[in-house]
């Protein structure tokens, strides 16, 4: 009787554990590398990625009283594959995880933690979405090119996929443009485009200016503010190959393509390419690794690339092209700096804006337009102190300080997640006067809001966007004109295109 080959499965499991998160399984049948299947693990039946044997043809096969069968082959889906499973392989072995924490953690959760009568529905669910025809609609007639865009544009269609290319386009150069008219190249040879952004708040506006100009093609999106079952359908799309753009956030970088022909990072210098929880990585290299590994011409943008970026295109890694001129032959901004330690005092304490800066705001008021006020800490104050013992609120879990945020009157530590109600009095000597030192986001809108009583006031940050569609719904009110100050930390400053600002 023949025995029932053996087939290799990587599993959710650290990279110190047996071979690396895969292991053995017996088969019913032979199962191609990329099949998801599910096997039990210990007590629990799980997802798992059948995998290439981990030595090859000399792997060490465990003895047969140690091997359990496979459970089931999930339904639906075709394999993941080779390039995903190779692009897998070598971010956990670059950032020293196992096969198993990377594959499973870039699935989507109907995938991960599967329960296959849902699946199945789900499957159906996407099947008569994919089927709807794509709108017939045409596409509008693209703006005329700068020259500098031309140029660039002749450079990437003759680079190929060789090496990397960084377009250095100041802001306001058109580098979408540029990207719009390489992703139509892409498309028009049968290939997929895969656009990565560095923030969530940012996929909206993007996604309108590419639905608007390919019509005609499907568009999926991928980041973790989406709802499980969203997410699994834009993937699904993706990874048969239905979708021909796919946008997304850096866990995007992952996902299934099979037709993959043009990867674009926008903002390629941004840190938040950089995933700092779990199995960690840089987007922006993995992207430039797949685009190796599947023959793709890879697009880094910046009007200010990484050093690390530069140095490759100083060196020959990486082709630079560049934008210097801004379209319509606009200028770029002045810049004034004011030091706030020349400014006069006001009863011995500085003025909450610098007069100029109070007086342009007001200016722009007045003639209807917005003004952007960027302060990169959130909350009310950074700390709260103790005049008489000198005490701070400081994390009892790390070497952090409390943030006071005054909406809640609660003090939480914006490293460690920490938080807890503000105390009465110092914790150390009983003064009852502890008071905030120094601000955040959320006491500069209190005082804008006392100094311009007739000004709509608005901020962003992370404690304002909590709520699903709230960032959503609060761009949308400073695009409208329903603001005439927006108050924001580092989510207002990553290219948003604020035409009254």
């Amino acid at each position: 009787m023949t025995p029932n080959p053996i087939v290799w499965v990587a599993v959710d499991m650290p990279a110190h554990s047996a071979l690396g998160g895969v292991l053995a399984y017996e088969a019913a049948t032979a199962l191609p590398p990329g099949t998801l299947v599910r096997v039990p693990l210990g007590r629990r039946v799980v997802t798992g990625v059948v995998w290439p044997a981990p030595n090859g043809e000399a792997a060490d096969v465990p003895p047969p009283e140690q091997i359990k069968p496979i459970q089931s082959v999930l339904p639906g889906l075709n394999p993941l594959g080779p390039a995903w499973l190779q692009l897998v392989q070598f971010a956990a072995s670059y950032y020293q995880r196992s096969v198993g924490e990377v594959a499973l953690a870039h699935l989507p959760a109907p995938v991960r933690d599967a329960d296959e009568a849902l699946l199945q529905k789900r499957l159906r669910r996407w099947a008569k979405k994919a089927g709807v025809a794509v709108s017939a609609v045409e596409p509008p007639v693209p703006p005329a090119l700068m020259p500098e865009q031309a140029l660039a544009l002749d450079a990437l269609a003759q680079a190929g996929h060789d090496k990397p290319v960084l377009l250095f386009g100041v802001t306001g150069s058109g580098k979408t443009e540029v990207y719009l008219r390489a992703a139509q190249a892409a498309l028009a040879a049968g290939r997929q485009v895969l656009v990565l952004v560095p923030e969530i708040n940012l996929t909206p506006q993007l996604e309108a200016r590419f639905s608007a100009r390919f019509p005609q093609h499907r568009l999926a999106v991928l980041h973790s503010g989406m709802a499980p079952v969203q997410r699994f359908e834009h993937w699904l799309a993706a990874h048969e190959g239905q979708a021909d753009l796919v946008l997304g956030t850096r866990l995007g970088v992952f996902a299934s393509m099979p037709r993959l022909g043009l990867i674009v990072v926008d903002e390629e210098h941004d840190p938040s390419f950089k995933q700092q929880d779990g199995a960690r990585y840089s987007a922006r290299d993995l992207a430039v690794y797949r685009g190796k590994l599947q023959g793709c011409q890879v697009l880094l943008g910046s009007a200010t690339p990484a050093l690390e970026t530069w140095a490759h295109a100083e060196t020959g890694r990486y082709l630079r092209l560049t934008l210097a001129q801004r379209v319509g032959a606009g200028s770029l901004p002045r810049l004034r700096v004011l030091d706030m330690s020349q400014v006069p005092k006001v009863a011995g304490a500085p003025p909450v804006l610098a007069p100029r800066l109070l007086q342009a705001i007001e200016a722009r008021i007045a003639r209807g337009e917005q003004s952007l006020l960027f302060l990169n800490r959130r909350g009310y104050s950074p700390v709260l102190h103790c005049p008489a013992c000198s005490w701070k609120s400081g994390c009892p879990h790390c070497s952090a300080f409390r943030v006071f945020h005054k909406v809640d009157r609660s003090l939480r530590c914006h490293h460690c997640g920490f938080a807890e109600r503000v105390p009465r009095a110092c914790p150390d000597c009983g003064n009852l006067d502890i008071a905030p030192v120094g601000r955040g986001t959320e006491k500069l809108e209190e005082q804008l809001q006392e100094l311009l009583p007739s000004a709509r006031v608005a901020r962003i940050d992370a404690d304002t966007t909590r709520l699903k569609g709230s960032l959503e719904a609060q761009l949308a009110a400073v695009h409208a004109g329903e603001v005439d100050v927006l108050v924001g930390t580092q989510m207002v400053a990553k290219g948003h295109d604020f035409r009254r600002i």
